[in-house]
């Protein structure tokens, strides 16, 4: 596994460390890293976990809270004032006011939970708790440290020639026929290249195709860096020999090295490298609506993921000069979205994806684990009769626009659904001799959408939030695993 620093790095790295773990005699804290692919559900899971140990939740899994012995938590002023708050409440109030799903995470962004907790022999303690939110297509972006430009651009084409992705590719592709890597340092044509491989990018993360390899991550968010040189690349047919000065690729090279020093390194080094726990949320439901070429993609992505922590069990030297992720939790969102007979099968799904990442961490000594949660539940089980029999099925709110069987909902219905049900073997979704499952993407080639194997809706947010608990599915499952042995 890379590390992807340099000595100046892990000198920094080292040095913050050391400052947190001396913090952290006197006030013991836990850095616990949220994120997730585009749409994913980072926002909301953050949200719910502040909700359920502020103002209380049915958490029946999660011993701490079940047996009685966290007496309160409290938000904190946050340690970092150079890193926006996360905007909890106006979360929550987006949620239950407006019934809206917040937007997505698109920056970094922290908040602090103080919990007052007895220990097993009854004594008083806190735990702080920092949880730092920030988007999965960052991690995508770690790699790219260990790559020259001539790397990244041999696996970027390779990547938009293939599959699913050649047709949405075809005018970035064009583009890059057009740009001759020894033609002068043209910003016209930099800027019209870059332009096209975002709009590819763009096209490849829609519900249709639901990509999720797709760095570089700042490409599809870039927040302040919108239009600045770091951002106006793409890769290029290279030869294997360096490019010429005041070239167009020694151009694109130029700015592919300042945006893993502008953005990615300095993520890497203030953010990533001082987390504790991790939890990775993943739309494995997206991914399945869209069909084979996504799941497989998926699959690459999380391996990736998994790739760029640093995992382990921390010895007395690591803890305090070089941190380790001692659990990674996977994540399977919207579990709400399938009768509670699937909710096993999800997390089967989750598993077979992981495989390869689960059995690498085990090597380094962490824990890892996957669980299917809705941190929000959006959706009931009701039985309903159909044809004289009785079907399992779960009813909600589809958001407007969302179309089943040609009928287009409008946002204030409640429908009844019946999601049909995952494999018992989810080896069945990933055979590679062709016969598996067909999703959106067939449709591309002119295939109807109702021959697809599975299509789930969204629905929007349940009616109450903010009133009381907010209903839920594992979430009580996940806090037990990210966080009960700190709580002892």
């Amino acid at each position: 596994m890379a590390f992807f620093t340099d000595a100046v790095d892990d000198a920094r790295i080292a040095l913050q460390a050391l400052a947190d773990r001396v913090e952290g005699i006197a006030h013991p804290t836990l850095r616990l890293g949220v994120t997730g692919l585009s749409r994913a559900g980072k926002t909301i899971f953050t949200t719910a976990l502040i909700h359920a140990l502020t103002k209380g939740a049915r958490m029946p899994v999660f011993e701490p809270y079940q047996s009685g012995r966290i007496a309160r938590a409290e938000l904190q002023p946050q340690p970092d004032d150079a890193v926006p708050r996360f905007a909890y409440e106006g979360h929550l109030e987006m949620l239950g006011a407006e019934r809206r799903w917040p937007s997505s995470t698109t920056r970094v962004s922290e908040l602090r939970l103080a919990i007052r907790y007895a220990n097993r022999r009854g004594s008083l303690r806190t735990l702080t708790l920092d949880i730092v939110d920030y988007p999965g297509e960052w991690l995508l972006d770690l790699p790219l440290l260990n790559m020259s430009y001539a790397e990244f651009a041999r696996q970027s084409l390779a990547l938009a020639r293939a599959g699913v992705r050649a047709e949405v590719a075809a005018p970035f592709l064009a583009a890059v026929a057009d740009a001759p890597v020894d033609g002068p340092a043209d910003e016209a044509r930099a800027r019209e290249v870059a332009a096209r491989f975002t709009d590819y990018l763009a096209a490849c993360r829609s519900e249709r195709l639901a990509m999720s390899l797709l760095p570089p991550g700042r490409f599809l968010m870039p927040g302040d860096l919108e239009g600045s040189p770091a951002l106006t690349f793409a890769p290029l047919d290279v030869p294997d020999t360096p490019a010429r000065a005041n070239t167009l690729g020694a151009m694109m090279e130029r700015r592919f090295e300042a945006y893993k020093n502008a953005v990615v390194r300095p993520f890497f080094r203030n953010h990533f490298a001082r987390l504790d726990r991790q939890i990775v949320l993943v739309d494995t439901l997206s991914a399945l609506n869209a069909g084979p070429a996504a799941l497989a993609d998926l699959e690459r992505a999380l391996d990736g993921i998994l790739a760029a922590f640093r995992t382990g069990r921390n010895s007395l030297v690591s803890a305090l000069f070089r941190p380790r992720i001692e659990k990674v939790l996977f994540a399977a969102t919207k579990a709400d979205h399938l009768h509670r007979a699937s909710h096993d099968r999800l997390e089967a799904v989750l598993g077979r994806l992981v495989e390869r990442a689960r059995e690498r961490a085990q090597d380094h000594g962490a824990a890892l684990d996957v669980v299917a949660i809705a941190a929000i539940r959006a959706t009931r089980e009701a039985r309903v009769r159909r044809g004289g029999h009785e079907l399992d099925a779960i009813v909600g709110t589809p958001e407007a626009g969302q179309d089943a069987g040609g009928h287009v909902f409008d946002g204030e219905e409640e429908v009844a659904v019946f999601p049909g049900e995952l494999p018992a073997n989810p080896d069945a979704l990933f055979d590679p001799s062709g016969t598996g499952f067909r999703g959106l993407s067939s449709s591309m080639a002119g295939e109807a959408e109702g021959d697809v194997d599975f299509r789930f809706l969204r629905f929007r947010p349940p009616s109450g939030i903010g009133d009381g608990p907010i209903p839920h599915i594992r979430l009580d499952r996940a806090l037990q695993f990210l966080l009960a042995d700190r709580l002892t």
